[in-house]
């Protein structure tokens, strides 16, 4: 049924009601990474003509909200912005977005009147309201603390950046944290790693709405994969720590160990090395490093094989004999433990294109 006004026709539908749009929220604060940000509005906030064959529901409707709307807000690197709505609009969104805190490694009271990491009472309230109403909660990086003060993350596995992750489960106990994944999803609750991990989960909320084709049709925008893997393990440093320069047996075999990574190493080598008794020379070692001397071994040389992977020459097989496993096989298994992904997948991240 058409019906006739100055300016031209206009359709209305009869006995269908269009359907409602799902709106996002995303917080705004004073002293936020702007990265964050942008990736949820970049997701949510933009149009997609191009999805238009594609969507069997209407895109996001997105709105950026901070706890006093109109108040310009510094964001890092030296520009501010203002966000128009305020946590009222947040608490009533479909889906809300928290991409990082003020200051993780703040103490309760800093800044006065704020929870832990400097998130306000208003946002915790706000988050609660919109869980009790059966909003998708989301975090970006830092952002699992807000959750976390909030109360939704009790009792369920979690993420963060890898720095914060130690923090996060210190303050908050109840929380099963998961250092090593890119995102972990709860159904409701969602949390992510560091600042690009909040693409992946983005990009997994688009999938879990409107399927595979249109999340990898916002990964081409982006010019990502739709999905990566491993976790954050791979972006951690692998090596424990330098060996310092002490005159002792411990460090005096660490530091020869970390010469000969491809020869047969083993806790009597080390020993002697040390000059120690096998027996000694695995309490010294112990209780100087906190770990054990041949799991030590390992992650040096998974830290050795990951600039041979980042550059184009050797086949895998070549480089675990390089760094001194026995096979490939070992190699890959010791690999996918420490790095939670697999020596070709890291090739395939982080090796260098030569032309």
């Amino acid at each position: 049924m058409a019906q006739q006004s100055r300016s031209g026709p206009v359709t209305v539908a009869i006995g269908r009601r269009p359907e409602p749009v799902h709106d996002v929220a995303v917080y705004a604060f004073t002293g936020m990474a702007p990265f964050e940000l942008g990736v949820v509005v970049e997701v949510f906030g933009l149009a997609r003509p191009e999805l238009a064959g594609l969507l069997a529901a209407p895109w996001y409707g997105l709105k950026v909200c901070a706890d006093r709307p109109g108040t310009e807000l510094d964001a890092v690197g030296g520009f501010s912005l203002t966000a128009r709505h305020g946590l009222d609009e947040l608490a009533a969104a479909d889906t809300v977005v928290v991409p990082g805190v003020p200051n993780p490694f703040g103490g309760v009271g800093a800044p006065p009147g704020r929870h832990a990491g400097g998130v306000s009472p208003e946002l915790v309230a706000a988050l609660r309201t919109a869980h009790e109403r059966g909003a998708r909660i989301v975090s970006i990086c830092s952002g699992a603390f807000a959750l976390a003060a909030a109360g939704l993350l009790d009792g369920h596995e979690a993420t963060t950046h890898w720095r914060y992750a130690e923090l996060l489960q210190q303050r908050y106990p109840s929380v099963r944290v998961n250092p090593d994944v890119l995102y972990v999803d709860n159904g409701s609750v969602l949390t992510s790693a560091g600042s690009a991990a909040g693409i992946d989960l983005c990009l997994h909320l688009v999938r879990r709405d409107h399927g595979a084709k249109v999340a990898n049709s916002i990964a081409r925008r982006f010019v990502v994969p739709p999905h990566r893997d491993g976790g954050q393990a791979q972006f951690i440093e692998a090596a424990i720590r330098p060996v310092e320069e002490e005159d002792d047996g411990v460090a005096r075999s660490m530091q020869w160990a970390l010469g000969h990574l491809s020869s047969p190493l083993t806790v009597s080598v080390l020993a002697r090395a040390a000059q120690m008794s096998d027996r000694s020379y695995l309490r010294h070692f112990t209780a100087r490093n906190g770990t054990s001397p041949m799991r030590w071994v390992v992650t040096q040389r998974i830290a050795a094989s990951l600039p041979l992977l980042e550059s184009p020459d050797g086949s895998v097989e070549e480089i675990a004999a390089a760094v001194g496993f026995e096979s490939a096989a070992t190699f890959r298994h010791h690999f996918g433990r420490v790095m939670r992904t697999s020596p070709t997948a890291y090739r395939r991240s982080f090796g260098r294109v030569v032309a």
